[in-house]
């Protein structure tokens, strides 16, 4: 498959690897590069700047194909040290970034002065035309369906990306609740140039998460993941487990929500604790929708042949016999 997309990044398939906390290590990134798709490192999931070059080096070793780091700017407990992290992206030699969060316009010189082809995420679409317009090289929309945070319009892709088929001039990646080849197939169909993936990623062999937690993501239905921070607008999708009910038991609360009365229940390194040890209620976790959709732990490898193999079959014989009978 050959699209704007894959010209673009030089990869063989239209399938982008999410970047994810945690979860975006050598070993995940490499993996979906080698099967022919864009691997992401997670750039906040290493505790300096200087620990995020090493690991770029690392992945350099274990893959001679194209990936990227993605740098998601958000409010966090801990200050974050923003312009020392894009600066050790730009000296490590990196070409693709993936920017998430906040509006990445200050970092943009940066890169743009470096060469790097920057893809922004966005939840919608005034966000993605004003990603455009700013000059980010491409965008992912982001669906209500996605892990993570989906923005606070609650739209989903059926919506979204027709509309910037409709609007956006430089490409786009389809994202949240992408899964197999029909969601690629319908992906493209509506204008996308590619999908991008995070939580089936999460469910994969190479994936450095603790078989229960995959394992728990394979039993889920589509009605197992909640949404916290509501009340405080910055939405976040994750997996239905005890403590992400809590969380919404205690925004369910009269009046406002004191973020300290959560702030114990959400901490970050619960989470990685989580998915090291496999205490599925130690934490919370980021997990999309599509959860519904996954019932193995297949290699990136098997995954990402797959789902194009899914989805060309789809366009060539069930499409193409359609249009022509």
């Amino acid at each position: 498959m050959k699209t704007r997309l894959t010209e673009m990044l030089g990869i063989r398939h239209p399938i982008v690897q999410g970047g994810m906390q945690w979860v975006g290590v050598a070993e995940m990134a490499s993996a979906v590069s080698n099967a022919g798709g864009l691997g992401i490192l997670t750039g906040l999931t290493q505790p300096t700047p200087e620990a995020l070059q090493k690991e770029i080096d690392r992945c350099r070793e274990m893959t001679d194909k194209p990936f990227g780091v993605n740098l998601t700017i958000l409010p966090t407990i801990k200050p974050v040290p923003y312009e020392e992290y894009a600066q050790a992206i730009v000296d490590s030699g990196i070409k693709i970034v993936e920017t998430a969060g906040r509006n990445p316009e200050p970092f943009l010189p940066l890169f743009k002065g470096a060469g790097i082809t920057v893809i922004h995420k966005c939840t919608s679409i005034r966000h993605s035309l004003k990603a455009e317009k700013i000059g980010c090289d491409m965008v992912s929309v982001d669906g209500f369906e996605c892990a993570g945070h989906p923005g606070e319009d609650d739209v989903t892709n059926l919506i979204l990306l027709p509309l910037a088929a409709r609007r956006l001039k430089i490409p786009f990646i389809a994202s949240g609740g992408f899964g197999d080849g029909r969601g690629l197939a319908a992906a493209l169909a509506m204008g996308a140039d590619g999908i991008n993936m995070g939580t089936r990623f999460m469910v994969t062999r190479e994936a450095p998460i603790h078989e229960n937690v995959k394992q728990a993501m394979v039993d889920a239905s589509e009605l197992d993941t909640t949404l916290i921070y509501r009340s405080l607008r910055n939405t976040a999708r994750v997996f239905k487990n005890s403590i992400a009910e809590k969380v919404v038991e205690i925004e369910a609360q009269p009046g406002q929500t004191d973020f300290e009365d959560i702030r114990p229940l959400v901490l970050g390194a619960k989470g990685k604790e989580l998915f090291e040890d496999g205490d599925l209620d130690r934490g919370i976790w980021s997990a999309g929708m599509v959860v519904g959709l996954i019932d193995d732990i297949p290699s990136c490898q098997e995954l990402i042949e797959r789902i194009v193999a899914e989805a060309e079959q789809i366009i060539k014989e069930r499409l193409n016999q359609i249009a022509s009978a």
